[in-house]
């Protein structure tokens, strides 16, 4: 591509010299004094002039290219300076108007109405892209079955329609990351150009936890920035993804997404799914913000691969980040369970009584569908769960359920979960060890540090049975997620 020819070269005779134009050529002919001085013999390559200034973009609109060249000096027995003379690099103008004539079309269209081919006869000439030289100007006249070649098409050509190559004197080139065409410079894992793929970290993990119930599952924080991310697994769940703005992108809400690309924190997420149970989601990022890669679970989880690369700055937030995200309850807390009577002791040492609480009011009566309705439309979870232990605290009741199925969430629940009854005497009261479909609102504090699950006093909370779990799935029917 721009070799050197003969007559762009320049001589400099041995001992001969010209008036320096810059400082380069003067320490050309400073260098040449002390060459001829010490009478050696000039050998090896020729020097190069420093480049050019870049030409203006050779289209007016779209794609286009730029170019800039050098000189080779040389002395007589000196061989051909090593490299190019010209550089190409891509260049971008505002986008053609709607119905502008490509670029192509009116290199052929120059030579509607001339005569060609020895005679008098014209023609209107259309581009023909079935030669095998894409850079030739090859036309179709129009009407004929015919085509002619009238030699190259003019540099910056795209090759063929659509395509992001440019002819360059007759040659199809693509350009590298560093906006040369020619060039063979490419992004590494972590997008620089030309890197070596050691400013970012591969992240690649296995997400095995088997899961205790239906529903949605955290499978792994992706973070700002983030690229070639890619998840997949074979099996009946499905992969969901969530904005930073709690909003799901794909697979949110109970409903499966149809395959095909959506947009999300500034990239394209390709999401497959093959007649199988093989499930993938791709996307080349970089991210613009965290996305939240989710499971929801429908069989037990035989496992999910996921990878990405990241900025090696933003590996220590990631880790930190996917910590808070982690599986244990909401609230960690050690586990508190009922208190059971103590054996008696050989000796019992006194002790200061305690007075006995006032006995707990009766709660109000929650029954009917206009009570279940009310809750189940203004919740924002609605789940079957056990409980598992009881602790009063202050004016406070804490619960530590566990959640065995999903009816709604609006955020992600966990196996373990507690649930906060604003009174020492909650109503409707749970008892140990039973099944229940509870109605539970997102409390979260001010500040930020409390995030909890609060059962509303005199709100939804149903002892499980079949009947019952018939009634809440009709009632999701009025209160669409």
């Amino acid at each position: 591509m721009g070799k050197l020819r003969p007559e762009k070269e320049e001589h400099l005779a041995p001992c001969h010299t010209r008036r320096p134009r810059s400082l380069w050529n003067l320490l050309l002919l400073l260098w040449t004094f002390l060459n001829c001085g010490l009478g050696g013999n000039a050998q090896g390559p020729g020097e190069w002039t420093p480049w050019g200034s870049w030409s203006r973009c050779s289209s007016s609109c779209g794609r286009g290219l730029s170019v800039r060249s050098r000189r080779c000096i040389r002395f007589p027995r000196e061989e051909l300076c090593w490299g190019d003379t010209h550089e190409y690099r891509l260049c971008q103008q505002p986008d053609c108007p709607p119905g502008a004539m490509p670029f192509r079309d009116l290199q052929c269209a120059l030579y509607n109405g001339h005569p060609v081919l020895g005679t008098q006869k014209t023609y209107q000439w259309v581009p023909f892209y079935g030669a095998p030289n894409h850079c030739d100007l090859n036309c179709l006249a129009v009407g004929h079955d015919f085509y002619h070649s009238f030699g190259r098409v003019l540099d910056g050509t795209p090759c063929s329609p659509g395509a992001q190559d440019l002819c360059v004197a007759g040659r199809c080139l693509s350009a590298g990351c560093d906006g040369l065409l020619g060039s063979d410079a490419r992004e590494d894992r972590c997008g620089r150009c030309g890197g070596a793929n050691d400013s970012c970290l591969f992240v690649q993990r296995v997400f095995r936890d088997a899961g205790a119930f239906a529903g949605y599952w955290n499978v792994t924080l992706i973070p700002e920035g983030a690229r070639h991310i890619r998840a997949a697994h074979r099996s009946r769940n499905h992969l969901a993804l969530m904005g930073g703005d709690g909003r799901y992108v794909l697979n949110g809400n109970w409903a499966v997404s149809p395959a095909g690309t959506y947009e999300a924190a500034g990239t394209r997420v390709v999401y497959t799914r093959a007649t199988g149970p093989e499930e993938t989601l791709r996307a080349a990022g970089p991210t613009s913000q965290d996305l939240l890669l989710q499971v929801l679970l429908q069989e037990p989880n035989p496992g999910i691969e996921f990878e990405f690369w990241l900025p090696r700055e933003r590996y220590g937030p990631f880790q930190a980040q996917a910590q808070v995200l982690g599986w244990s309850p909401r609230q960690p807390q050690p586990r508190e369970v009922e208190p059971q009577p103590l054996e008696s002791p050989t000796v019992i040492p006194p002790r200061t009584p305690i007075p006995t609480p006032e006995p707990c009011p009766p709660c109000p009566d929650t029954r009917g569908r206009a009570h279940r309705l009310l809750h189940y439309c203004g919740s924002d979870f609605v789940f079957r769960a056990r409980v598992l232990g009881r602790v009063r605290q202050a004016q406070e009741t804490r619960y530590e359920v566990r959640v065995q199925l999903i009816y709604k969430n609006r955020s992600p629940l966990r196996a373990l979960e507690y649930v906060w009854a604003p009174s020492r005497c909650p109503c409707p009261p749970l008892a140990l060890h039973r099944d229940y479909l509870l109605a539970a609102r997102r409390l979260i504090s001010p500040d930020g540090t409390q995030d909890r699950l609060l059962l509303p006093h005199a709100g939804y909370a149903r002892l499980w049975s079949p009947a019952e779990d018939s009634r809440v799935r009709l009632a999701a029917r009025h209160c669409p997620l």
